[in-house]
C-alpha cells in the first residue's frame, strides 16, 4: 500500500513473551464436543495460522478466545489474566478492548458509509469524540488502501474492499491481538490478494494474529507457527516448513495431500 500509515494498535505489548495461552480448552454444544482439550500458546508479535478440515473446531476456537462462545472447560489467559468465565461487564470490556476479530462475512452496517462503520464503535465503546473517531477512521482506511472510499456505502464496495473496512474497524479499537476467521473464503479469487496484503502488512508491523485460513501460501510465507486441527484437537503444530512441508502425523499428511494436491 502506498497510503500513509498510522501507529499499530497494541505496539506497546508486542515485544516478545506470551500474550495468549489456552490450557485444556473444551467447548460443547449439547452432546457435540467441538473442542476437546486444546492447548495453545501465542507469542506477542507472532502470527499463528490455524488450518484443518471444515468442522474441526477452528472457528469455535477463535470464538472462545474472545468469549463470543464461553468455554465449558479449561483456562484461557490473556496478557497473564485468566479470562475464562469472565462474563461481568468490566471483564468482558477487558477482552473486547484487547482482542479484535474479523469474520468471514463483513457484517458492515449497510446504511452507514465506510468511515461511519469504522467510527461508530469508537464513539460508543471508547467514548471518543466524533472528530477524534473520524480522524482515526480516516487514517486507518487510508492504511488499508481505501483513502478514496471514505464516504462510500457497502453496496458500492467490492467484497475485498468491504473486508478491508472490517479490518480497519477492528483495528480502530486498538486491539493487542487480532483474530481472523476465514476472512478471504467469501471473496472472489481476484479479490483475495488485496486482503492478504493488508494482513501481511499487519504481520510485518508486529501485530499478534491468530488466523484461521485455507490460504496455504499465506500460512507458508507469513506464519510463525502453523496449527493443524481435526476433530476438536490440535493434531500437529510447528513452524510452517515443518508442518506444511514435512508433517509428522498421517492425518496432517492426508489433509495437505488433498489441499495442496500432493
Amino acid at each position: 500500500m502506498t497510503e500513509p500509515t498510522t501507529a499499530l494498535p497494541g505496539d506497546a505489548v508486542n515485544e516478545g513473551g506470551s500474550i495468549l495461552k489456552l490450557e485444556g480448552v473444551e467447548k460443547r454444544f449439547g452432546n457435540l464436543e467441538v473442542l476437546r482439550g486444546v492447548d495453545l500458546e501465542v507469542k506477542r508479535g507472532s502470527v499463528t495460522c490455524v488450518i484443518g478440515p471444515s468442522g474441526s473446531g477452528k472457528s469455535t476456537l477463535l470464538r472462545c478466545i474472545n468469549l463470543l462462545e464461553p468455554p465449558n472447560g479449561g483456562r484461557i489467559l490473556l496478557e497473564g489474566k485468566e479470562i475464562t468465565g469472565s462474563m461481568a461487564r468490566d471483564e468482558l470490556d477487558f477482552v473486547r478492548r484487547r482482542v479484535g476479530m474479523v469474520f468471514q462475512q463483513f457484517n458492515l452496517f449497510p446504511h452507514k458509509s465506510a468511515i461511519e462503520n469504522v467510527s461508530i464503535a469508537q464513539e460508543k465503546v471508547l467514548d471518543r469524540s466524533d472528530d477524534e473517531a473520524q480522524a482515526k477512521s480516516e487514517a486507518l482506511l487510508a492504511r488499508v488502501g481505501l483513502a478514496d472510499k471514505l464516504h462510500e456505502y457497502p453496496d458500492r464496495l467490492s467484497g475485498g474492499q468491504q473486508q478491508r473496512v472490517a479490518i480497519a474497524r477492528a483495528l480502530a479499537m486498538e486491539p493487542h491481538v487480532m483474530l481472523f476467521d476465514e476472512v478471504t473464503s467469501a471473496l472472489d479469487p481476484e479479490l483475495v490478494k488485496e486482503v492478504l496484503d493488508v494482513m501481511q502488512e499487519l504481520a510485518n508491523e508486529g501485530m499478534t494474529m491468530v488466523v484461521v485460513t485455507h490460504e496455504m501460501g499465506f500460512a507458508r510465507g507469513v506464519a510463525d507457527e502453523v496449527v493443524f486441527m481435526d476433530d476438536g484437537v490440535i493434531v500437529e503444530h510447528g513452524e510452517p516448513h515443518e508442518v506444511l512441508a514435512n508433517p509428522r502425523e498421517e492425518r496432517t499428511k492426508r489433509f495437505l495431500g488433498l489441499v495442496l494436491g500432493t
